[in-house]
């Protein structure tokens, strides 16, 4: 009598990727996929850049909370401003912020598709 092995339960891959995005932070081959993935067909830095403002969009839950300068704000939402710099609006009760999302501080733990912000500040810094 032979005994099989239990299979391990797969991790969840975003459509455009084999990668196993709930491991943090992610690795440079994980950030680096994900960099491939945003900026596919884009002709310049404008339209990679709009790939990743469409990534993040797509993929980060939303709304999160988080902390800005010591203060709990939530993020609402995520959008490319007038500039083209990638901005999430921050609210704390009536009060509304976009913040570049370069300087956003991620919660611990992250929420979902936050790989997806951390692939834009790898690719935005020039370590991509």
């Amino acid at each position: 009598m032979t005994r099989r092995a239990k299979k391990k339960p797969r991790a969840q891959t975003t459509p455009h990727t084999k990668i196993r995005p709930r491991r943090w932070p992610p690795s440079r081959r994980q950030l680096d996929a994900l960099i491939t993935d945003a900026t596919t067909d884009a002709y310049d830095e404008s339209e990679q850049r709009m790939g990743f403002c469409t990534m993040i969009g797509e993929y980060v839950a939303l709304p999160f909370e988080t902390e800005v300068l010591g203060v709990p704000v939530t993020v609402e939402s995520i959008e490319l401003c007038a500039a083209e710099q990638i901005v999430a609006t921050c609210r704390r009760g009536v009060t509304q912020q976009k913040i570049g999302i370069l300087d956003l501080p991620l919660p611990n733990p992250a929420p979902a598709g936050a790989e997806w912000i951390e692939a834009y500040r790898r690719w935005a810094t020039g370590r991509g």
